[in-house]
């Protein structure tokens, strides 16, 4: 079957004669993105009317990403990466000595780390193991017991394209009281992410949802809000105006969510780009963009088996993603070979990862495979 792009890769910046599958690293640039710098640079000069619009736009982003993850846009805030949403959790939190996380060792580092400051308080991060490449869902929760406080993890692996269910996860995890924390950084974009299943959702912005670095929106559910401490204070999340006006009296109280998790001013910029990309997102459809990508990936891994690759992405296509990953010694040497011919992947720690998106076809699988079987 021929799958044709969703979107013209015309449309994005630098595409002309690239085969671009490596959007799992860094996605390429919307031309539609001109005129959105062109519009933050007029109101940036405007005063403070000119402010007002930016902050509106700001909502209306707000309104697209409570839309993309089915969620009121109220429980959205933006955060300067992902790395700080899980951060943010572990900060905030009363720990106890004895006080565990479990997430995989499989992860990615801010999902893994984010709790490496608590070792002092004497909580314990357990790592599950893969088995084969492959995380499953009942092993993580076999090692939840009555002292897990967070079950985290990614919803899909940066390094083998697994997607979690996290249906599962969730029903398990809120059954045992424990707070259910996911990076949807390599999902959000491409697949459905149903965000109110967690107490947290982040995302970086710069991969699948096609905008930049610098903002990470982040749900925060109200069971999560109310065990949480904030760990940082601004203009924008302590009632201060018009209360307190010029003059700091000794306390403050606490603005609720979205502004708990803004202290002080987010990366608008960023923002009106991921407003724009956003736009663009939803208008074709986050269902058809996952039935896109998914079909692409299986017909990459179809390619590879063929050519006799050891492919570590799962085979069900529930637990598929837009990634699909391969084993090789040279992975690097791979990456940078494929793109002297203008095929651009993501090649590190032995593995390969194509990623295959909206404005990709089967032709560019074609292309692909060719190029691989010809190195």
């Amino acid at each position: 079957m021929q799958i044709k792009p969703l979107m013209s890769p015309d449309e994005f910046v630098g595409l002309e004669g690239v085969t671009h599958l490596c959007v799992g690293g860094e996605a390429p640039w919307l031309k539609a993105q001109q005129s959105v710098h062109g519009d933050f640079a007029r109101l940036k000069s405007a005063g403070s009317d000119g402010r007002a619009e930016i902050y509106a736009r700001g909502e209306r982003c707000r309104e697209r990403m409570g839309t993309l993850w089915n969620v009121p846009p109220d429980r959205i805030a933006f955060m300067p990466s992902a790395s700080e949403g899980m951060n943010w959790l572990a900060r905030g939190l009363d720990w106890k000595s004895g006080d565990n996380v479990v997430t995989t060792n499989l992860e990615f580092p801010p999902v893994a780390y984010a709790w490496r400051g608590l070792k002092s308080l004497g909580v314990e991060v357990r790592f599950v193991p893969h088995r084969n490449w492959i995380v499953h869902e009942e092993d993580l929760l076999d090692a939840v017991d009555s002292r897990t406080r967070v079950l985290a993890v990614s919803h899909v692996s940066f390094y083998t394209g697994q997607c979690l269910n996290l249906h599962q996860l969730s029903n398990g995890a809120r059954s045992r009281g424990v707070l259910f924390a996911v990076d949807s950084t390599h999902s959000s974009g491409v697949l459905n992410v149903p965000a109110a299943l967690t107490d947290l959702t982040i995302s970086s912005s710069y991969k699948w949802m096609l905008a930049t670095h610098g903002a990470a929106p982040c749900y925060l559910s109200k069971r999560a809000e109310e065990q949480i401490e904030a760990s940082c204070f601004g203009w924008r999340n302590l009632a201060v105006w018009p209360a307190q006006q010029a003059e700091r009296l000794p306390d403050a109280a606490e603005k609720p969510m979205p502004s708990l998790l803004e202290p002080g001013n987010p990366a608008m910029l960023v923002i009106m780009h991921l407003d724009r990309s956003l736009e663009c997102l939803l208008s074709i459809g986050i269902d058809c963009i996952a039935h896109h990508a998914i079909s692409l990936s299986e017909q990459v891994t179809a390619g590879l088996e063929n050519l006799g690759f050891a492919v570590i992405t799962p085979q069900r296509r529930a637990a598929r993603s837009g990634n699909t990953c391969f084993r090789i010694e040279d992975a690097e040497g791979i990456q940078n070979q494929l793109a002297e011919q203008g095929i651009l992947c993501w090649g590190e720690f032995g593995r390969v990862r194509i990623s295959t998106h909206l404005y990709n076809g089967s032709s560019d699988v074609t292309h692909f495979l060719k190029a691989l079987s010809e190195l």
